[in-house]
């Protein structure tokens, strides 16, 4: 951020004599230094000779009129405005005039969740090894930055270069979480787009929308051109070179694209070719729902019969031929998870009839143990963290877990780097995995048993044993762990206010077990959340529990609790009611999240600005039952919101589990 040649030689300057400089916008208040992961202290932000002169001149690209703005006019007065201005460690910046497409991905939350995001991470890294694309990253401004963004007419803009969003070919936003969808909408219009995709033309990006949330598109399906189900990584290249193709073939000899109706028309001809050549490419704007006499839904029509019925995953066949991403950036601020993250595997061994990530990441694919280590050591040499976070959805199931932890410790131990294992399952080697483990500056074991007795867990197919938890509890207490946090369910269906009994019963067990190993109780918490029966697994034909429901069983939870070291953290009740709405909802559903938004709906993810009454409204306002859409279960063979999107196995294999379930159910019932 240097306004002349002099700032760039007082940098190398600096540099040459060895003396710490900081990066600081010219004519600003604001001094910015980066923080490290553990305590978040200072660090001089020293780079080589030919870094600081590659990386600074690569900053003359940047739109220097919109950051001299920004930094005059607004970021002195928003809050932590470090997580505005880019220019992190390992930040790529491209010079746009010698590039074919750009992408802008973003991430519709904080900066301090989306740069925890590893999929950003992998998607960012991904497109800039290419040389004739760049991505650069934008995230959701806090509401004092958008309130300051709106006061002065600016647009928002990527880290790397300060471009706005209405400049790039594409933009792609993850969809992770329901309760953020208004979030989508103020990065739209701060960005310069039409907020519905029918209004906008050629010469505006095209919107793509990935992630979880896209199981269901339907209620985000008016604003995304594209949505796209399973893997990025192979969706994303093959979407960006289409589009850009396709923007040329209309472009104007003076570079610009037709306006009005032409224009709207030229986009739908070319959307309709993304739809016809890419079968993971649902566009929504070509089915048209049906609603049925009982108000939901009946069919969903194509209104062009050119483009396919059902859509189809993107699936990456060779995971360990993908490479991962060893140059993250280093944010300037502390963010949720300030630590190096590799995919060791994709995918589950396991059908827990509750998990839609189980259903939605299948096949299951690996990474060699060769590969995780070296990528482990590239990503600590460039980074410097001192924290590495191994991930899958069940981390101690890679077919090498032994092997792997035994090279990650030999390597990184004499480092004085941690080796994180999150996503452990229980089962009996859990009875070993502390030891394994170690507990180099590791007090806590985090573990999902997801319900406490052992025949609940045979109705959900996760096939463990609380003998094994609690043995396994009692070899982490011995081997240096001081306390453990349980992952729980609660509203599952056919849950007995036994299976209550033992969430506390269980929690206090373990407790009792830290006792016996250090002769006092150990600090056990039991997190619950409340379930949401969701798109895709054999639950989705499921209602959720009502409010009543979940206030009670929280209550009685509570009451139960006897032994003070144990502590109960339950969800927050509308915050879960309002995810099965927008979850379980069909295209109307966008009507309501579109009234939240106008009304003031932003950041909702945080406890702190949900406001669950303005929601409430904004759902009554737009005609929603949420008896119906939310409480009452579908019969086997209604139509569901998101039929028309495929998963692997597909809906037959998800029928004759939800089959299973219920005659499970019914003996269970009958047993108690």
């Amino acid at each position: 951020m240097l306004d002349s040649l002099f700032d760039l030689d007082c940098v190398l300057a600096a540099q040459r004599s060895d003396q710490p400089f900081y990066l600081t916008p010219a004519n600003s208040p604001m001094r910015l230094r980066m923080t490290r992961a553990a305590g978040f202290a200072l660090m001089d932000v020293r780079l080589s000779l030919d870094h600081s002169i590659h990386f600074w001149c690569q900053f003359f690209m940047i739109h220097h009129e919109l950051r001299r703005k920004l930094e005059s006019r607004v970021l002195p007065h928003v809050q932590t405005p470090a997580q505005y201005v880019g220019g992190e460690r390992n930040i790529v910046v491209k010079d746009h005039r010698k590039l074919r497409g750009k992408i802008a991905v973003g991430f519709p939350d904080a900066y301090t969740i989306g740069m925890s995001h590893h999929g950003l991470q992998v998607l960012y890294s991904m497109i800039n090894r290419r040389e004739d694309w760049c991505a650069e990253r934008v995230f959701m401004p806090w509401p004092d930055m958008e309130a300051k963004l709106r006061e002065h007419n600016l647009p928002l803009y990527t880290l790397e270069t300060f471009t706005p969003l209405s400049e790039f070919d594409v933009i792609g936003l993850s969809l992770q979480y329901e309760i953020s969808s208004p979030n989508v909408l103020t990065m739209v219009d701060l960005g310069g787009l039409p907020l519905d995709a029918v209004d906008r033309t050629m010469a505006d990006p095209l919107l793509v929308a990935g992630g979880p949330c896209c199981q269901n598109p339907e209620p985000m399906a008016d604003v995304f051109d594209v949505m796209v189900t399973g893997d990025g990584e192979p969706a994303l290249p093959e979407i960006c070179d289409l589009w850009l193709s396709l923007r040329e073939e209309v472009r104007l000899p003076d570079g610009s694209y037709a306006t009005g109706e032409e224009g709207r028309q030229q986009r739908e001809d070319a959307l309709a070719r993304v739809a016809q050549q890419l079968p993971f490419a649902y566009v929504p704007r070509f089915y048209e729902p049906q609603y049925s006499d009982n108000n939901r839904i009946g069919s969903i029509v194509r209104t062009r019969d050119d483009v396919p019925e059902t859509i189809a995953p993107s699936v990456i066949s060779d995971l360990d031929g993908m490479p991962l991403p060893t140059n993250p950036i280093v944010p300037y601020v502390n963010c949720v998870h300030d630590r190096i993250a590799i995919e060791i595997m994709r995918g589950c061994p396991h059908l827990c009839r509750f998990c839609q990530s189980t259903v939605i990441k299948r096949p299951l694919r690996i990474r060699e143990v060769d590969t995780i280590v070296d990528a482990a050591l590239e990503s600590y040499r460039s980074t410097g963290f001192n924290e590495i976070s191994i991930l899958s959805l069940s981390s101690s199931d890679y077919p090498h877990f032994a092997e792997l932890v035994k090279r990650l410790h030999e390597v990184f131990v004499p480092l004085d780097v941690n080796i994180s294992v999150p996503s452990l399952r229980v089962n009996d080697q859990l009875r070993t995995l502390p030891e394994l483990l170690g507990s180099t500056r590791r007090k806590s074991l985090t573990l999902a048993p997801e319900v406490a007795r052992d025949d609940m867990r045979q109705q959900i197919r996760k096939k463990i044993k609380n003998s094994d938890l609690i043995e396994g509890c009692r070899a982490a207490f011995q081997n240096g762990f001081e306390s453990v946090k349980l992952y729980f369910m609660c509203g599952l269906p056919g849950e007995r206010p036994v299976d209550l009994d033992g969430i506390v019963d269980l929690a206090e067990t373990i407790s009792t077990v830290g006792k016996e190993v250090n002769g006092r109780y150990a600090r056990v918490t039991a997190s619950v959340s409340n379930f949401v029966p969701k798109s895709h697994t054999p639950y989705q034909w499921n209602g959720m529990q009502s409010r009543e429901y979940f206030r009670w069983a929280h209550d009685y939870l509570w009451k139960r609790r006897k032994i003070r070291s144990v502590n109960i953290k339950c969800h927050d009740i509308e915050t879960s009611l309002l995810e099965g709405v927008i979850s379980r909802g069909d295209r109307r559903t966008g009507k309501a999240i579109r009234l939240a938004w106008e009304r003031g709906a932003r950041m909702d993810g945080w406890t702190e600005h949900l406001d669950s009454e303005r929601w409430w409204q904004a759902i009554q306002d737009a005609g929603i039952d949420v008896d119906q859409q939310v409480h009452q279960k579908y019969e086997m063979m209604d139509k569901l919101p998101w039929d028309h999107v495929n998963v692997k196995f597909g809906r037959t294999y998800l029928e004759k589990e939800q089959s299973r379930a219920t005659i499970q159910l019914t003996d269970m019932a009958n047993a108690t």
